[in-house]
């Protein structure tokens, strides 16, 4: 089966909802989604969204504290451009029916502070941001009768004219798309496409990432062409719960701006031992603490204690935190939190300009998935949902005029065509796609997490361009599931973060190693990939 749209957004978290609900303003739009419509990142953020929205704050502000995270490679153009457009961006949220929570008194809004931040500007809905804003967006997509979601879908390739035969400069032509449910690929065109597929945090072992998040819109956009940049900046969140029967349960560090305190098993508070803000200090000197703390005592976890903390506070800023920690027996006001280390945030990504366009002509993306400058060498806490919604809306307005222009201007261009299974029979053996996904997430969290080292990221390199040639192997031999359509594109992404991560000789915000311990003035400031380049 075939589909054909104005623009084809593919992905359902803050990016792709936003950017569907404005271009439905001008046309027709199919929204791709894996699992359910509310399955993301940003159902899973408990922090925020950090904007200008008070008297004392500044722009001026934000956007130092955002240079100053990102240590001396953000672009501070695209800084000041999502910064300044923070304030509207909350209010477009508002105006769709979120609730953030009010001030205690008086107008305005009940403001977080977390690490990095100099001042109190972080929006919130309790400790379930994420789940609020998805509700909201979700709500109105659902409502829009230009826009047709289909849900257990996941795209495969894109489609480029190129692939085509067309000749020139290449522009997108819609995408390929199994369908989970059926096993059936299908064909969608569309003259305009949007990345906001999240990022790939499920490349390492752990994660706080949904399962969804493989990578998928930035394995294909490298395979079809476009710059992939900075994808040695992985950013490991500090405290993620360390129990045996939770998964991926992160604990925002929104509690650590309300006075949590990071402890060793004997109760030493440590992080005031590396970093003059102690424990509001950026995420990635935070985790790269408790990295080397848990080194030096061979514990498995450090602990965060909000013991001091008022109960009565803490229930009401944090009710999901508290009750979920509850599940496990473990009570945030009486004991502390057993916490280590995870995969978090990709800060590279698809290259794209201040508009979210790509190289590939009528290509967008935006959110986790795009590299867009503003993270630089460590994303500022709550900078990520500012940057999905910003960029969404800029790349929107820029599709819009896109799609003017070709309506204007019609032509005739080649159709996609049916998909071809070839020669390809169903798979033998599942064991094989779990046992090479296993083995890439063991040892990129082994060679390529926190700390690096020359001889760890050469033993990643060699493992993961073997396994990459297996799974393609094993690609052109079988029919698609998606687990394997997922296998394939961590494999790629896992091969583009050695790969980044091998080319930056320096330590710098979230790229540590061991060989080039220090910041090197004369590094470039990004790490660029393309299809063919090594």
């Amino acid at each position: 089966m075939a589909y054909e749209q104005d623009f084809l957004v593919l992905g359902s978290g803050i990016a792709g909802l936003s950017f569907a609900l404005r271009a439905a303003q001008h046309g027709q739009v199919s929204l791709v989604t894996k699992k359910a419509s509310t399955e993301s990142a940003t159902n899973y953020a408990q922090g925020g969204i950090a904007a200008v929205v008070a008297s004392d704050d500044s722009f001026e502000a934000h956007v130092q504290d955002t240079l100053s995270a990102g240590q001396g490679l953000c672009d501070e153009e695209t800084v000041r451009f999502a910064v300044e457009r923070g304030p509207a961006a909350v209010r477009r949220l508002v105006n769709l029916g979120v609730r953030f929570d009010p001030a205690n008194s008086g107008p305005g809004y009940d403001l977080g502070r977390e690490g990095g931040h100099s001042r109190r500007r972080v929006l919130h809905a309790s400790d379930f941001t994420g789940r609020e804003i998805e509700r909201a967006l979700v709500e109105a997509v659902r409502a829009h009768p230009r826009i047709e979601v289909f849900p257990h879908r996941l795209a495969v390739d894109l489609v480029t004219s190129r692939k085509l035969g067309e000749a020139g400069p290449p522009w997108i032509r819609g995408a390929y798309v199994l369908d989970s449910a059926s096993g059936s690929v299908e064909a969608f065109r569309a003259p305009i496409v949007f990345l906001g597929t999240g990022g790939c945090g499920k490349v390492y072992l752990y994660t706080t990432n949904p399962e969804i998040a493989s990578g998928d819109g930035i394995a294909m956009a490298y395979r079809a062409g476009s710059t992939i940049a900075n994808m040695e900046f992985i950013q490991f969140h500090p405290t993620c719960l360390y129990h045996p029967d939770a998964r991926s349960f992160l604990i925002s560090e929104a509690i650590r701006g309300e006075g949590g305190i990071l402890r060793t098993r004997s109760g030493q508070a440590f992080m005031a031992h590396y970093h003059e803000q102690a424990d509001l200090a950026p995420r990635d000197v935070i985790a790269r603490a408790i990295d080397a703390e848990l080194k030096q005592s061979g514990d498995d976890c450090v602990f965060l204690d909000c013991t001091a903390m008022d109960p009565s506070f803490v229930e009401r800023r944090f009710p999901n935190i508290s009750r979920r920690l509850l599940d496990y027996g473990i009570d945030l006001c009486k004991e502390p939190v057993p916490v280590v280390p995870a995969a978090h945030y990709c800060c590279g990504g698809v290259r794209t300009d201040l508009r979210g366009e790509t190289e590939i002509g009528s290509l967008f993306a935006a959110g986790e998935t795009a590299s867009t400058g503003l993270h630089g060498a460590n994303r500022l806490a709550s900078n990520s949902l500012l940057e999905g919604i910003v960029f969404a809306e800029a790349a929107a307005e820029r599709a819009i005029e896109r799609l003017e222009e070709l309506r204007k201007a019609p032509r005739a261009e080649p159709s996609i065509a049916e998909w071809d299974t070839g020669d390809a029979v169903d798979p033998a053996e599942a064991i094989l796609v779990n046992a090479h996904w296993d083995e890439i997430r063991r040892f990129m969290w082994n060679y390529v997490g926190i700390v690096r080292s020359d001889k760890r990221l050469q033993r990643a390199r060699r493992r993961v361009e073997l396994l990459r040639t297996e799974v393609r192997q094993y690609y052109w031999t079988y029919r698609l599931t998606p687990d394997l359509v997922e296998l394939r594109n961590l494999a790629d992404v896992a091969w583009l973060i050695v790969h980044s991560a091998l080319a930056r000789k320096e330590s710098r915000g979230l790229h540590f190693t061991l060989d080039h311990p220090r910041p090197d003035p004369g590094a470039p400031r990004d790490t660029q990939l393309r299809r063919g380049d090594a």
